[in-house]
């Protein structure tokens, strides 16, 4: 229960400036602006560049594998030779994490087309406009996922009716706010900070984790409130 009186503090402090983030600004100088809105498109680039370590490897795991399925074949009562059903199966394997390691190359090379496309589109139109900016969008992001979960403590009637969102001890509760803990710790003192690629993904994906462990807490409290009668309370709507 710490955590969550901790989260429940958090929340209260930088609820003000946390909701007033696109109109304070992500930066003041030309320079930094221009970061700004790089930034996006770096961290799918970044994320690209991943990719394609993670194809060259399985490309090696795969020569690899064939090579122990040939010498499986060649020389099978060697000492220490694996068997060639073993071999046929690390070779069929490697043959799928290859796949799927193309696979995801190819997908964040449409990331890196799509963040560019965003790009062009925010400097085009919203110059002076920082919402819009990356950062500022997914610290917006966020936000309405921390307020969407506060609703469970601050709307009375939606408290009584599913306690179990607010009941850190529950499994899945707990998932959710170590998620959204994780998400917190990595998020920037405020949209001007100079972040790098790497530490937006890592706070992206630390938010899109809170957002999936949300939604199975959510629907799950729900069906714990059905199961002892109809609440009364609207149920959310995405």
């Amino acid at each position: 229960m710490d955590l969550w009186f901790e989260l429940l503090g958090a929340w209260w402090w930088v609820a003000p400036t946390a909701i007033g983030a696109g109109a304070a600004g992500y930066g003041v100088a030309t320079a930094g602006r221009r970061r700004a809105r790089r930034l996006e498109l770096d961290a799918a680039r970044h994320e690209m560049s991943r990719a394609y370590t993670a194809l060259i490897s399985a490309r090696a795991d795969v020569r690899t594998a064939r090579a122990a399925l040939q010498t499986a074949k060649a020389n099978p009562s060697a000492p220490g030779a694996v068997s060639i059903p073993i071999a046929r199966g690390e070779l069929q394997r490697a043959k799928n994490d290859h796949r799927v390691a193309w696979m995801t190359l190819r997908a964040k090379r449409t990331g890196v087309k799509a963040a560019r496309a965003q790009m062009r589109a925010v400097s085009a139109t919203a110059k002076n406009d920082d919402a819009k900016l990356p950062l500022a969008r997914l610290m917006a992001r966020h936000d309405v996922l921390t307020a969407r979960w506060m609703q469970y403590e601050t709307d009375a009637a939606r408290a009584l009716a599913i306690p179990q969102m607010s009941d850190a001890r529950h499994p899945v509760t707990a998932e959710f706010v170590a998620a959204e803990h994780h998400a917190r710790s990595l998020r920037p003192a405020d949209p001007r900070a100079k972040t790098t690629a790497e530490d937006f993904v890592a706070y992206r994906d630390a938010v899109a984790a809170a957002e999936a462990a949300f939604r199975v807490a959510e629907q799950d409290a729900w069906r714990t409130a059905r199961r002892q009668g109809p609440p009364p309370v609207e149920p959310p709507r995405d």
